[in-house]
């Protein structure tokens, strides 16, 4: 019985610490930080931490489900238009969602064995460096990225509980910070155009028009 209970595969992740990048820019937005710990063999690190805004959220989805066939893929947080709250409110919302939506991803076996979660999970790479690496335009493969991101400082952090009131200012030691970006402010107030609120797939960091609300359905 005890040997049955070590050999348990478990795995933790955590969506944590939503940050305000660019603060007072045209093309600001907020990202979250995602903390996984495991010991399960099918992941290359047993512990990562990485940060990933919403637009990135809806790329892998996309990709999961035109990969899964007709295995059904949970769904994402938050097609909106309108949001009759606060924007903590909303952004402590769609924390919310994102972790339940990658806690229902980790549990599928299906969803688990495409290494564009584990890219998406486990390095820093962008979208258009995952889809380089998956289609072999890369000189790195799939698991030499994940180890390289993990060897180096960010990708050893630990985690931390950063889910205190968005108004607070959080410090960014542990929390993912140094992925080669200069320091962010958390999310302390709201900016004049917020992206990444909406579901909407373009390229675009903005809103269409300053004077628009967040979309936020």
């Amino acid at each position: 019985m005890l040997e049955n209970q070590e050999q348990e595969e478990l795995t933790t992740v955590r969506v944590q610490d939503p940050r305000l990048q660019n603060e007072g820019s045209w093309n600001s937005y907020v990202d979250y930080k995602i903390f996984l710990h495991t010991n399960s063999k099918a992941f290359t690190a047993k512990t990562s931490c990485v940060r990933r805004r919403y637009r990135e959220f809806v790329w892998l989805r996309k990709q999961l489900q035109k990969n899964a066939g007709l295995v059904p893929v949970p769904e994402l947080p938050g097609k909106s238009t309108f949001f009759a709250g606060s924007t903590d409110e909303f952004i402590e919302k769609r924390r919310q969602g994102l972790q339940q939506f990658l806690e229902k991803v980790v549990q599928n076996v299906v969803l688990l064995s495409d290494s564009q979660l584990h890219l998406f999970l486990q390095s820093q790479l962008s979208v258009p460096e995952i889809e380089a690496c998956m289609q072999g335009q890369s000189p790195l493969t799939v698991t030499d990225a994940i180890l390289r991101y993990a060897m180096s400082n960010c990708g050893w952090v630990q985690e931390e509980d950063t889910r205190p009131a968005l108004g607070a200012r959080a410090e960014l030691h542990g929390s993912c910070a140094g992925l080669g970006s200069p320091p962010v402010q958390s999310c302390l107030k709201p900016p004049s155009c917020w992206s990444d609120f909406g579901l909407e797939d373009n390229h675009s960091d903005s809103l269409d028009s300053p004077t628009m609300q967040p979309e936020t359905e």
